[in-house]
């Protein structure tokens, strides 16, 4: 295995484990046992992945390498060990999804490009290992999915991690340091774009229904990646 492809493994995981903790924190502000914290973190964790090697025809790593069912152990352990201070955790549930929709945006994009897939292709398999994971994670926590949220930049980041990673390869300049300064570029689009609350347009905005006039409506928790207006 050469240098680079350690690096892309070792982000790989790391990617795994980070998303993974964004699943655990999801379960844990959701009042979850410990199952479903798992639950969420491996569908954070492998899920985008896992669909990402099923339409390029591989066997999914999470299958192929068991080491990547570990970050996803590990992220539970470690959350249900912090226990109460996991409460108030949107801010770093933000963060760690963000970390890891950069790192897969970048690794998701260098699997696809070594499996021969073309640019458009690489690209958007890029951004569903990207953003894949996440958007299970949120509907089987009914969360609303970030990525669907016009007050959110989320597919544009990844999308932006996945061109660097193609331009960095077909310049060959995709090594160890690049691939770092790729994961780190998309981060630091996704929680700018967070912060700044930047968005896109939003055509469909009224066509939402309204809730009757007296009808009584169940109280939920705000959407974890919308910020406070």
């Amino acid at each position: 295995m050469s240098f680079t492809e350690t690096v892309l493994l070792v982000l790989d995981l790391l990617g795994t484990f980070v998303f993974a903790i964004s699943g655990v924190l999801l379960a844990a502000r959701r009042g979850y046992d410990i199952t479903g914290g798992l639950v969420l973190g491996l569908l954070a964790g492998i899920g985008g992945g896992m669909i990402r090697d099923i339409l390029l025809d591989r066997v999914p790593n999470a299958l192929a390498h068991p080491i990547y069912l570990a970050p996803p152990l590990l992220a539970t352990l470690l959350i249900y060990l912090i226990g109460q201070r996991t409460l108030r955790a949107r801010i770093w549930i933000i963060v760690f999804d963000a970390l890891g929709m950069g790192l897969f945006s970048l690794t998701g994009t260098a699997i696809a490009l070594e499996a021969g897939a073309q640019a458009p292709v690489a690209l958007l398999m890029g951004a569903l290992t990207a953003c894949g994971g996440g958007l299970l994670r949120d509907v089987v926590a009914n969360e609303d999915p970030a990525i669907f949220r016009g007050t959110d930049l989320y597919l544009i980041p990844a999308l932006f991690g996945s061109g660097l990673t193609i331009l960095a390869d077909r310049l060959g300049l995709l090594g160890g340091v690049t691939s770092v300064l790729i994961a780190a570029f998309a981060f630091g689009f996704r929680m700018l774009a967070w912060r700044l609350q930047w968005r896109v347009p939003q055509p469909m905005r009224q066509w939402s229904l309204r809730a009757r006039d007296g009808q009584s409506r169940r109280k939920r928790l705000p959407a974890v990646f919308r910020r406070p207006d």
